[in-house]
Protein backbone atom coordinates (compact mmCIF):
# COMPACT_ATOMS: atom_id res chain seq x y z
CA UNK A 1 0.00 0.00 0.00
CA UNK A 2 1.39 3.41 -0.94
CA UNK A 3 0.62 6.76 0.56
CA UNK A 4 0.28 10.16 -1.11
CA UNK A 5 0.35 13.57 0.52
CA UNK A 6 -3.02 15.22 0.32
CA UNK A 7 -1.73 18.43 -1.24
CA UNK A 8 0.92 17.24 -3.69
CA UNK A 9 0.90 17.88 -7.41
CA UNK A 10 1.59 14.25 -8.29
CA UNK A 11 -2.03 13.22 -7.79
CA UNK A 12 -3.31 11.18 -10.72
CA UNK A 13 -4.79 12.71 -13.82
CA UNK A 14 -7.39 11.00 -15.96
CA UNK A 15 -4.68 9.09 -17.89
CA UNK A 16 -2.66 8.09 -14.79
CA UNK A 17 -3.93 4.69 -13.64
CA UNK A 18 -0.92 3.58 -11.56
CA UNK A 19 -2.83 3.24 -8.29
CA UNK A 20 -6.24 2.88 -6.66
CA UNK A 21 -7.72 4.82 -3.75
CA UNK A 22 -9.13 2.96 -0.75
CA UNK A 23 -12.62 4.20 0.21
CA UNK A 24 -14.57 3.66 3.43
CA UNK A 25 -18.16 2.53 2.85
CA UNK A 26 -21.23 2.45 5.04
CA UNK A 27 -21.66 -0.94 6.76
CA UNK A 28 -22.75 -3.76 4.41
CA UNK A 29 -23.01 -1.30 1.47
CA UNK A 30 -19.60 -1.70 -0.19
CA UNK A 31 -20.95 -3.17 -3.43
CA UNK A 32 -23.85 -0.70 -3.57
CA UNK A 33 -21.53 2.29 -3.12
CA UNK A 34 -19.22 0.94 -5.85
CA UNK A 35 -22.15 0.34 -8.22
CA UNK A 36 -23.41 3.89 -7.60
CA UNK A 37 -20.00 5.41 -8.37
CA UNK A 38 -19.74 3.35 -11.56
CA UNK A 39 -23.19 4.37 -12.75
CA UNK A 40 -23.32 8.00 -11.65
CA UNK A 41 -19.72 9.17 -12.16
CA UNK A 42 -18.18 6.51 -14.45
CA UNK A 43 -15.59 5.69 -11.75
CA UNK A 44 -13.74 2.37 -12.02
CA UNK A 45 -14.45 0.50 -8.76
CA UNK A 46 -13.51 -2.83 -7.21
CA UNK A 47 -15.53 -4.22 -4.29
CA UNK A 48 -14.50 -7.89 -3.94
CA UNK A 49 -16.84 -10.29 -2.16
CA UNK A 50 -16.69 -13.82 -0.74
CA UNK A 51 -19.41 -16.42 -1.31
CA UNK A 52 -19.47 -19.27 1.23
CA UNK A 53 -21.89 -21.73 2.81
CA UNK A 54 -22.71 -21.29 6.48
CA UNK A 55 -24.84 -23.37 8.79
CA UNK A 56 -28.10 -21.72 9.91
CA UNK A 57 -31.23 -23.05 11.59
CA UNK A 58 -32.56 -23.79 8.08
CA UNK A 59 -29.43 -25.76 7.16
CA UNK A 60 -26.52 -24.69 4.97
CA UNK A 61 -27.15 -21.38 3.22
CA UNK A 62 -24.94 -19.50 0.75
CA UNK A 63 -23.89 -16.05 2.02
CA UNK A 64 -22.12 -13.28 0.11
CA UNK A 65 -20.04 -10.86 2.19
CA UNK A 66 -17.44 -8.20 1.50
CA UNK A 67 -13.87 -9.47 1.32
CA UNK A 68 -12.79 -6.25 3.06
CA UNK A 69 -15.79 -5.29 5.23
CA UNK A 70 -16.41 -1.56 5.12
CA UNK A 71 -13.92 -0.84 2.32
CA UNK A 72 -13.63 -0.88 -1.47
CA UNK A 73 -11.25 0.50 -4.08
CA UNK A 74 -11.66 3.08 -6.85
CA UNK A 75 -9.63 4.72 -9.61
CA UNK A 76 -10.56 8.30 -10.42
CA UNK A 77 -9.15 11.74 -11.14
CA UNK A 78 -8.56 13.10 -7.64
CA UNK A 79 -8.44 16.74 -8.74
CA UNK A 80 -11.82 16.74 -10.50
CA UNK A 81 -13.81 13.88 -8.91
CA UNK A 82 -12.80 13.82 -5.24
CA UNK A 83 -15.82 15.72 -3.91
CA UNK A 84 -18.30 13.71 -5.97
CA UNK A 85 -16.73 10.43 -4.85
CA UNK A 86 -16.55 11.38 -1.15
CA UNK A 87 -20.19 12.48 -1.08
CA UNK A 88 -21.67 9.65 -3.16
CA UNK A 89 -24.37 7.48 -1.55
CA UNK A 90 -22.88 4.70 0.56
CA UNK A 91 -19.40 6.29 0.73
CA UNK A 92 -18.09 7.55 4.08
CA UNK A 93 -14.92 9.01 2.60
CA UNK A 94 -11.39 8.32 1.45
CA UNK A 95 -9.16 6.30 3.78
CA UNK A 96 -6.38 8.49 5.16
CA UNK A 97 -3.41 8.04 7.45
CA UNK A 98 -3.22 11.44 9.11
CA UNK A 99 -3.11 13.87 6.18
CA UNK A 100 -2.06 11.20 3.65
CA UNK A 101 -4.36 9.25 1.34
CA UNK A 102 -4.16 5.46 1.34
CA UNK A 103 -3.44 4.08 -2.13
CA UNK A 104 -2.86 0.61 -3.52
CA UNK A 105 -0.71 0.04 -6.59
CA UNK A 106 -2.50 -1.14 -9.74
CA UNK A 107 -0.68 -4.52 -10.04
CA UNK A 108 -1.93 -5.52 -6.56
CA UNK A 109 -5.56 -4.78 -7.47
CA UNK A 110 -5.17 -6.46 -10.88
CA UNK A 111 -3.82 -9.58 -9.14
CA UNK A 112 -6.93 -9.69 -6.95
CA UNK A 113 -9.24 -9.07 -9.92
CA UNK A 114 -7.75 -12.00 -11.86
CA UNK A 115 -8.80 -14.36 -9.06
CA UNK A 116 -12.39 -13.12 -9.06
CA UNK A 117 -15.40 -14.40 -10.94
CA UNK A 118 -17.23 -12.04 -13.31
CA UNK A 119 -19.28 -10.41 -10.53
CA UNK A 120 -16.26 -9.66 -8.29
CA UNK A 121 -16.82 -12.68 -6.04
CA UNK A 122 -14.73 -15.63 -4.93
CA UNK A 123 -16.65 -18.78 -4.07
CA UNK A 124 -15.23 -20.65 -1.11
CA UNK A 125 -16.41 -24.22 -1.58
CA UNK A 126 -13.49 -26.26 -0.31
CA UNK A 127 -13.07 -29.87 -1.28
CA UNK A 128 -13.92 -32.35 1.45
CA UNK A 129 -11.07 -34.74 2.33
CA UNK A 130 -10.66 -37.90 4.40
CA UNK A 131 -9.88 -37.07 8.03
CA UNK A 132 -11.60 -33.71 7.89
CA UNK A 133 -14.06 -32.56 10.55
CA UNK A 134 -17.43 -31.57 9.06
CA UNK A 135 -20.86 -30.60 10.24
CA UNK A 136 -24.09 -32.06 8.86
CA UNK A 137 -26.17 -29.24 7.44
CA UNK A 138 -29.41 -30.97 6.32
CA UNK A 139 -31.68 -33.78 7.42
CA UNK A 140 -32.35 -35.46 10.75
CA UNK A 141 -28.71 -35.15 11.87
CA UNK A 142 -28.60 -31.37 11.30
CA UNK A 143 -25.86 -29.74 13.38
CA UNK A 144 -24.03 -32.91 14.37
CA UNK A 145 -20.28 -32.99 13.89
CA UNK A 146 -18.65 -35.88 12.07
CA UNK A 147 -15.32 -37.09 10.74
CA UNK A 148 -14.96 -38.00 7.04
CA UNK A 149 -13.64 -41.57 6.87
CA UNK A 150 -14.02 -42.38 3.16
CA UNK A 151 -14.77 -40.68 -0.16
CA UNK A 152 -17.04 -43.01 -2.10
CA UNK A 153 -16.05 -43.51 -5.74
CA UNK A 154 -18.27 -42.47 -8.66
CA UNK A 155 -20.74 -40.62 -6.44
CA UNK A 156 -21.12 -37.37 -4.60
CA UNK A 157 -21.27 -39.21 -1.29
CA UNK A 158 -18.91 -39.73 1.63
CA UNK A 159 -18.79 -42.04 4.63
CA UNK A 160 -18.62 -40.21 7.96
CA UNK A 161 -18.14 -41.26 11.56
CA UNK A 162 -20.34 -39.47 14.09
CA UNK A 163 -21.21 -39.78 17.75
CA UNK A 164 -24.90 -40.58 18.11
CA UNK A 165 -26.68 -41.77 21.27
CA UNK A 166 -23.39 -42.48 23.00
CA UNK A 167 -21.81 -44.59 20.28
CA UNK A 168 -19.77 -44.07 17.15
CA UNK A 169 -21.80 -44.69 14.00
CA UNK A 170 -20.63 -44.79 10.38
CA UNK A 171 -23.07 -43.58 7.75
CA UNK A 172 -23.10 -42.45 4.13
CA UNK A 173 -24.22 -38.91 3.33
CA UNK A 174 -24.25 -36.63 0.32
CA UNK A 175 -21.33 -34.18 0.09
CA UNK A 176 -23.91 -31.42 -0.45
CA UNK A 177 -25.23 -31.92 3.10
CA UNK A 178 -21.84 -31.22 4.71
CA UNK A 179 -19.98 -28.06 5.55
CA UNK A 180 -16.45 -27.79 6.83
CA UNK A 181 -16.02 -26.82 10.45
CA UNK A 182 -13.23 -24.39 9.53
CA UNK A 183 -12.87 -22.61 6.21
CA UNK A 184 -9.38 -22.72 4.70
CA UNK A 185 -7.35 -19.55 4.23
CA UNK A 186 -7.52 -17.96 0.78
CA UNK A 187 -4.21 -18.39 -0.97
Amino acid sequence: MGVLSNGTTNLPGQADKDFWFCLKAQPKREHLAAAGLRKQFNVVCFAPRLRARKLTKRGAVWFVEAMFPGYFFAQFDYATQRRAVEHAPGVRGLVKFGDRLATIDAPTIEGLRRRMEANETVTIDPEIKVGQEVQIAHGPFLGLEALVTQLLPASERVRVLLEFLGRSVQMEVSKATLIQRRLPAIS
